[in-house]
Parts: C-alpha cells; structure tokens; sequence
C-alpha cells in the first residue's frame, strides 16, 4: 500500500477526531451538522463543518475509505492546493444541493459526513483514470472507473426519486458530483467559464 499523501492524511485524522468528539460530546452536532434553512438550526459554517461529521462507525469507515482509495491518488495528482479547492467544491455543492431537498420536502432532518465530497471524488478519479480497474466492496465485481461511476451515479438517482432515503442524503451525493464536474470544466477553462485550452 502507498502511503498516504499529507492532505488526504488530515482530513482522515480530523474526521476521525471529530467522530471521536461526537461520542463524548453529543451537542456538536447541533452546531456542525447542516441543518434545513427552515429549522432555525441552520449556521453558514454548516456548508463545510458537517462534512467532519458522522452517522456512525459504519459511515465514517466506508467515508475514509473512499478517501484514501480514490483521495490519495487525485492528490499526488493534483497537489494539494488543487486537491482542497477540488474538495471543498464538492461539500458545497453537495450542502447546496441537500438544503434545496429539505426546503423542497419540508425536512428538519441534519446531515452529516463527508459523501457529497467522496462523489466529487470518485467522479474525478473516473474522468482521470477511465480504465483502471477497480474491486468495490459492494458488489465485489471488478469493474472500470468510468463504469463505477456510472453505475454509482444512477443508482443514487434511482434511489433519490423513488426509494426511501433511509436516512442517506443521495441527493447531496449527487450536488457532489455535480460540484466536482463544474470545478473541472473551470480548471479546463470550459463552458461557461470560457474556451477551452489547447
């Protein structure tokens, strides 16, 4: 295993910490998890803050997972100025996103984890890295990036419009994807930032 580039690395260790913190101080989350605009809860440091938060051991695990396999590598990659701006325009995104959702259905339910910039992620390491072959857990069929994404990318669609959220913000995961795929054409000085560079 390559070792984990020093961004990805923190960002592992604050999650962590943060979870940690959430088990022995219950109340954080009333300040740091992104709360519905009409629950009265909502701070503007939440558009970043819940994304150190977690649901869980379950959901903190598969979260820092997805960063080191998909993370580590964008960051050698990119370096990482590049790397944090890509993320942080992820977990916009995805807030943006999850706050038009819960205005639109009337939710008061917070959200928390790192996912909205986990989906930024893993659609970058697909447009980077279309045919690597990967082995996700779930199914644990080997498959080609650009193909996990795609599957990924429609299953949370899917679930999105018709199933129950089951306490999965899958249209956060969404706004993500949708954060990392602007910051790339801006970076690529594409419509509607510009001509592209030749």
């Amino acid at each position: 295993m390559p070792p984990i580039p020093p961004y990805t690395k923190y960002l592992m260790l604050a999650c962590t910490a943060v979870f940690c913190l959430q088990q022995v101080l219950p109340f954080l989350e009333r300040f740091l998890a992104l709360w519905p605009l009409a629950s009265g809860a909502f701070l503007p440091w939440q558009l970043v803050s819940y994304a150190f938060l977690h649901g869980g051991m379950t959901h903190l695990f598969f979260n820092m997972l997805g960063l080191w396999m998909f993370g580590s590598e964008l960051e050698r990659l990119w370096g990482q100025k590049r790397y944090a701006q890509f993320l942080l325009a992820g977990v916009l995104a995805a807030a943006v996103a999850q706050l038009l959702v819960t205005a639109l259905t009337g939710s008061y339910t917070p959200t928390v984890g790192a996912s909205g910039g986990l989906f930024a992620l893993l659609l970058a390491f697909g447009m980077w890295f279309p045919d690597r072959v990967i082995m996700p857990l779930f199914p644990p069929i080997p498959m080609k990036a650009r193909t996990f994404v795609m599957v990924f990318g429609a299953i949370e669609l899917a679930l999105g419009i018709t199933g129950p959220s089951g306490g999965v913000a899958h249209f956060a995961h969404l706004g993500g994807m949708v954060g990392g795929w602007i910051m790339i054409r801006y970076w690529r000085r594409m419509p509607p930032f510009g001509r592209r560079r030749r």
